[in-house]
């Protein structure tokens, strides 16, 4: 699935990472809330909501909103005929690392072998290395 670059959420999005960029987060998570509440569908729903997570205080509240944007990227997935797989390591990835955060490695150890299984579908960019990286060493952690 693309991002349409004219969708207000997507502006929104951006602008808020631009508002991090510049050390505004307050600005930023103002701006990922907006997209939220504008949200008109569960594409739209789960890219602001991954947003959202970036700037919660807790790691409780992070992961509420990781899940949120989980949950609703598998929700795209299964029912539009769109796919969203190549988002579902990093989504599968924040979930882990915050169960991690909060000691409970069961449930880590899961999401970073859902992360893992759906790895396949990442670019061989950067950002892909980046999350496979996360992926392995988030694993290697819980399992020692």
């Amino acid at each position: 699935m693309e991002f349409d670059p004219e969708s207000n959420v997507v502006k929104l999005c951006a602008e808020g990472m631009s508002m991090e960029g510049q050390g505004k987060p307050d600005e930023a998570n103002r701006l990922f809330l907006q997209a939220w509440s504008e949200s008109t569908d569960d594409f739209e729903k789960f890219i602001a909501a991954h947003y959202v997570a970036r700037h919660q205080r807790t790691v409780s509240e992070k992961l509420r909103w990781d899940e949120v944007a989980l949950r609703l990227a598998l929700k795209v997935d299964s029912g539009s005929g769109a796919s969203v797989e190549e988002f579902l390591p990093s989504l599968y990835l924040n979930v882990a690392a915050c169960y991690e955060k909060l000691n409970d490695f069961d449930s880590a150890i899961i999401n970073y072998e859902l992360a893992s299984s759906y790895a396949h579908s990442l670019q061989g960019d950067g950002y892909g290395q980046m999350i496979r990286a996360g992926i392995a060493q988030g694993i290697a952690r819980v399992t020692q």
